[in-house]
């Protein structure tokens, strides 16, 4: 079993920045990929950014030059610092863990994630 704990998010106008964290805890942080994904209200939850346990990184196209995650495996821990933050960026921010995945993959989709953390707001005004 696997807990996530996030932190960070908040509200920041238009070209700011915030950092996401989650912190992970019951097993051992190197075994398996992280991501972040987002939902905003009335849509499904979606990519943003995930990291194998090789540390291979993949960006979803709206947020590629603005968003970075990266992981501290000695922390447990994966952040997402996100800069030029844009309304359309406003949603619940999640972290999840894939359990299942080899250690040169990622999974994009939300369903191949095992948990989750509790999710945190972002909001961007304009």
């Amino acid at each position: 079993q696997v807990q996530l704990v996030q932190s960070g998010g908040g509200l920041v106008q238009a070209g700011g920045s915030l950092r996401l964290s989650c912190a992970a805890s019951g097993r051992s942080f190197t075994t398996y990929a992280m991501g972040w994904f987002r939902q905003a209200p009335g849509k499904e939850r979606e990519f943003v950014a995930v990291i194998s346990r090789a540390g291979g990184i993949t960006y979803a196209d709206p947020v590629k030059g603005r968003f970075t995650i990266s992981r501290d495996n000695a922390k447990n821990a994966v952040y997402l610092q996100m800069n030029l933050l844009q309304p359309e960026d406003t949603a619940v921010y999640y972290c999840g863990v894939d359990l299942r995945a080899g250690y040169f993959s990622a999974s994009r989709s939300s369903r191949d994630y095992d948990h989750w953390g509790q999710g945190t707001q972002v909001t961007v005004s304009s």
